[in-house]
């Protein structure tokens, strides 16, 4: 008798066990991608200096239009000869009317964009709009995965629409380029990511805009509209030459103008 009760007991304990939820030891969470953390170089001297003057510019005057990213950007500030590296009069003739800012810094990501943001940079200005060009320095050295850099492009776009709630956002694409066949295929995944989280205006006062096909010829980069081969010694295309800065600025235009609410600068 005592045998049985001890194995319906058993039983008992079992079915108990059966029927309770079993729950796996949690998993360490896992830190977010240096993609969306915001990294200083301020150890860097002319980054440094480029800061604080920016800070000082977007003092003195308002601003209605303000571009953030990294060298091809602030490429706007170059000017030549040569011709190709001629960059201020693309910039005149598109954005010198219309109270713009030119926060490209070389070299950054979007974790350094970040850093900029987080500290001054667009404090106290309350822009129309915002043209955020960034990512093409997370296919560099840093190797970032497509997932890495969308999260930091969508931290980016995060930051703004904090930071300038009122303003309206023109997010371009990653522009091709023909470093290495990893770079061409995460330029192409990230772009499709963020056509599908930003396109047709999914995301409020948002707007995504693709420019790939302005550098291409039937499929191929037009090495004609990048600067980089024509250095000393050459360097895989990268950024636009000024020819190619006008053709983007181009593209971009009507919907920069529809956004603005002003005339459209290619008429």
């Amino acid at each position: 008798m005592v045998e049985v009760r001890v194995n319906r007991l058993a039983a008992a304990l079992l079915g108990l066990l059966a029927a309770t939820p079993c729950f796996a030891a949690p998993k360490p969470a896992q830190r977010p991608p240096l993609s969306t953390q915001p990294i200083s170089l301020m150890t860097v001297p002319w980054w440094h200096a480029r800061h604080e003057a920016k800070l000082a510019e977007a003092r003195r005057s308002p601003v209605d239009l303000v571009f953030l990213g990294d060298s091809i950007t602030q490429d706007y500030e170059k000017s030549g000869p040569p011709a190709w590296q001629d960059f201020v009069p693309v910039w005149q003739h598109f954005y010198g009317d219309r109270h713009s800012l030119n926060l490209g810094f070389s070299g950054d990501a979007t974790s350094h964009l970040l850093w900029r943001m987080e500290h001054g940079e667009v404090d106290g200005m309350s822009p129309k709009v915002a043209i955020i060009l960034i990512g093409a320095n997370g296919l560099g050295r840093l190797h970032w995965s497509a997932e890495e850099n969308v999260r930091g492009i969508e931290a980016v776009v995060a930051e703004t629409r904090r930071k300038l709630p009122t303003t309206k956002i023109l997010l371009l694409g990653v522009l091709p380029s023909e470093r290495s066949a990893y770079a061409t295929e995460t330029t192409r995944e990230i772009n499709q990511s963020l056509a599908a989280e930003y396109g047709n205006h999914a995301v409020p006062s948002v707007t995504f805009v693709d420019a790939s096909a302005v550098f291409l010829h039937h499929g191929v980069i037009d090495r004609s509209l990048f600067l980089d081969p024509l250095l000393t010694p050459p360097a895989p295309p990268l950024h636009p030459s000024a020819e190619g800065q006008a053709r983007l600025a181009t593209a971009i235009e009507p919907t920069l103008a529809s956004l603005l609410g002003d005339r459209d600068h290619t008429r």
